[in-house]
């Protein structure tokens, strides 16, 4: 799906479709095109709007869950956003968790996706090994239940950052501060009906992670896919819509 990105306020983002606001967050290495099919699936619906995240261009002193946090409290705030459904992957489901938590007045429903938060199997604040090619298809191949799902321009642009040491020690500075930010004691805060979509084969954060935010989190409903690593929107996009779809549709049918 070709999607415009489009600048305003000094923001990048996406904006597709009308109605109420689904706001989509992307991962430490994603990218806008990690929600294509989500775009696609439910832009005739829904307001869908993707914001990109300033990792490699925030300021190094900023660059972390707090900064990233003030970012997107930012972007809310700019584009006057209200009573959205907020989904994020990965590092996108950490943020997105801090807002939840500070912000409920705001928001209808959380969707997490092998969010960060309480653990994650990652680089562990490690230093990128820049220009690496076999090192970044290891980490592709950790990622993904199915590497070849990712194509070559995928990889090329993760190797590209990885030489760039600016960007590389954002990367660092943002993974050690997630680490930092174990949520475990603020969950029962997020009193929004919660829906976590986790691959049941998520290497990055495992299984136990998913049943664990379940347990924390009070209104929260857990759905795995089979055969599925850390991004189930890209792996399964079809199954990941199929259980959003249902599970909004439940939801509107509650209210």
């Amino acid at each position: 799906m070709n999607l415009e990105i489009k600048e305003q306020g000094g923001y990048k983002y996406i904006d597709a479709g009308s109605g109420d606001n689904m706001i989509l967050l992307h991962g430490l290495f994603g990218a806008l095109s990690n929600w294509d099919n989500v775009v696609e699936r439910f832009s005739s619906d829904y307001r869908v709007i993707i914001p990109l995240l300033p990792i490699y261009e925030m300021p190094i002193r900023k660059a972390g869950i707090d900064g990233l946090l003030k970012f997107f409290e930012d972007f809310i705030d700019h584009f006057q956003l209200k009573d959205i459904i907020l989904i994020g992957n990965s590092l996108g489901g950490h943020v997105a968790l801090e807002y939840a938590i500070k912000h409920q007045d705001n928001l209808r429903n959380l969707i997490l996706t092998g969010s960060s938060g309480l653990f994650e199997n990652a680089m562990g604040g490690s230093y990128p090994k820049r220009g690496s090619y076999e090192y970044m298809k290891e980490r592709i191949e950790h990622t993904f239940y199915d590497p070849t799902i990712v194509d070559k321009p995928f990889v090329d642009n993760i190797i590209d950052i990885t030489r760039d040491i600016p960007k590389c020690l954002r990367i660092v500075a943002i993974a050690k501060s997630a680490q930092r930010h174990n949520l475990a004691t603020e969950l029962y805060k997020i009193l929004s009906p919660t829906l976590l979509v986790w691959g049941l084969n998520d290497t990055i954060t495992p299984p136990m992670v998913a049943h664990e935010f379940n347990q924390l989190i009070p209104n929260s409903t857990l759905r795995f896919i089979d055969q599925c690593c850390h991004a189930p929107m890209m792996e399964h996009p079809q199954k990941f819509n199929q259980i959003l779809s249902d599970y909004l549709q439940q939801q509107n049918v509650n209210v």
